[in-house]
């Protein structure tokens, strides 16, 4: 007979959306919240300019009011690399993943992130929702206190989170988290940018495994930061959706995960069939192993027991 309590007591189970038009799948599979809002369907392929304060407020509003007892994070723009803005980012760069992209487009561009800021907390007025924001593509201590500042700048003071997409962020969570309320992990650019591998390119794909041990280690990195500050830590990349590595991933003390709304029936599944002490052997089984495939079967071996 199993003790303690199940892995899925501990781990909020959230969505991924892009837009008010993914919110009725979200809740109809149980998602307690949303816990990455992509921003960027308002901003792609509206031409030359940014849309207005009015016209992302009443989009962020419809997301919102669908979750009354949950938390939405709100994730500002990511454009850049491969989603590039005419009126944000360089259109020259020899490399444009490790250029300006994420929050390092938006400091570059202050009024737009404002506008951005702006809209979120008239979007929340009356409403009994959580709301947090997030910032992309922050690499240090200094990207998280102008993202910080930034919020306040704007009149919103709600929690403002970071990204953690950088090695360099996992490996320095503590001081990020210093300015930050949170942190969210996105593991797809955080394999990209720790194995040097591009998303986009065939060739290097096995790079991008999210059970890949070295990306375990980071993710562990963040977490335990987390842990002694007493902050969050989730995770938001395609990682939370494989009921395996979810279970690994709370063992590693991961707080929340994200997925998209699909996902999220077998992922709930998976972890209550394991306590925690479980999910943490798993997870120190994985991380002991030399590459993807093995970490996956070290931990399948321990979550597959009666």
């Amino acid at each position: 007979m199993r003790t303690g309590y199940d892995a899925c007591d501990r781990v909020p189970l959230l969505a991924n959306i892009a837009g008010p038009g993914e919110v009725a799948a979200a809740v109809a599979a149980g998602a307690e919240g949303v816990g990455l809002f992509r921003t960027e369907f308002l901003f792609l392929g509206g031409g030359d300019r940014p849309p207005s304060e009015e016209e992302q407020a009443a989009a962020y509003r419809e997301v919102l009011a669908a979750f009354p007892e949950g938390r939405v994070v709100v994730r500002v723009l990511d454009a850049g690399a491969d989603k590039p803005l005419p009126f944000l980012t360089p259109g020259d760069e020899p490399n444009p993943a490790l250029g300006v992209r994420g929050l390092r487009a938006l400091l570059a561009h202050p009024g737009v992130l404002d506008t951005q800021l702006g809209a979120r907390a008239r979007a929340a007025e009356g409403l009994p929702v959580s709301l947090a924001v997030m910032a992309p593509m922050v690499a240090d201590r200094a990207d998280a206190r102008a993202f910080a500042d930034a919020c306040r700048a704007a009149g919103l003071h709600v929690p403002s989170g970071v990204m953690v997409e950088i090695p360099a962020a996992a490996l320095r969570a503590r001081a990020l988290l210093r300015e930050a309320a949170f942190l969210s992990l996105g593991t797809n650019d955080l394999a990209q940018y720790a194995f040097a591998a591009d998303r986009q390119v065939g060739a290097v794909a096995r790079y991008q495994d999210p059970w890949q041990p070295a990306l375990l280690d980071l993710v562990a990195l963040a977490a335990e930061a987390a842990g002694a500050e007493g902050k969050g830590c989730g995770v938001c990349g395609e990682a939370a959706a494989d009921p395996l590595l979810a279970c690994v991933l709370t063992g590693l003390g991961v707080t929340s995960l994200s997925m998209g709304a699909a996902a999220i029936p077998a992922v709930r599944a998976a972890l209550a069939r394991h306590t925690l002490a479980r999910c943490e052997r798993a997870a120190a089984a994985a991380r002991a192993t030399d590459d993807a495939e093995q970490a996956r079967t070290a931990a399948h071996g321990i979550l597959s027991d009666p």
